[in-house]
């Protein structure tokens, strides 16, 4: 949920169960809660998901390391797939080692299939990509948009 509106996401364990198994655990556990949009690169993407440094809610926060951090659970193997990086999708963000991601996450503004097979898609907005669209842009934004609840609505 961004400040503006809700932001509904199918998330795709036939494309990468085992990053929607952590994305959804980090979701119970209320480590998105406070997150900020940390690099939003205009007509590319939006990237979130430092659960570490990226959390306004924690001690630990620093705008200037946002992006560095992870949360607490094991990096994940990549689950690339011929899943399109069109506007909407949810793909995780990692360093150069395929294997790298955590908790990080970027949502495409438009479509950027040149990711496709380099990162693992594990879901799309099906809602409110209007209030994705005005996120704050910067790498980081001066003042950054954040998720205030993100939430399962099913399990």
């Amino acid at each position: 949920v961004l400040k503006d509106g809700i932001v509904v996401i199918e998330t795709r364990p036939d494309l990468a169960p085992n990053h929607v198994t952590q994305i959804k655990q980090l979701i119970n556990d209320k480590q998105y809660d406070g997150v900020v949009f940390h690099r939003v690169i205009e007509g590319f993407m939006a990237q979130t998901g430092d659960v570490k440094f990226g959390n306004t809610s924690k001690d630990s926060y620093n705008i200037s390391r946002a992006g560095t951090g992870g949360s607490s659970l094991p990096d994940i193997q990549a689950e690339f797939s011929d899943a399109n990086h069109s506007r909407g999708a949810l793909s995780m963000a990692r360093s150069q080692n395929p294997n790298s991601a955590n908790s990080q996450f970027f949502i495409c503004f438009k479509d950027a299939s040149f990711l496709d097979q380099q990162y693992s898609i594990w879901g799309y907005v099906i809602e409110g990509m209007e209030f994705v669209d005005n996120i704050k842009l910067g790498e980081p934004p001066k003042d950054p948009d954040k998720i205030i609840k993100m939430e399962l609505v099913s399990k």
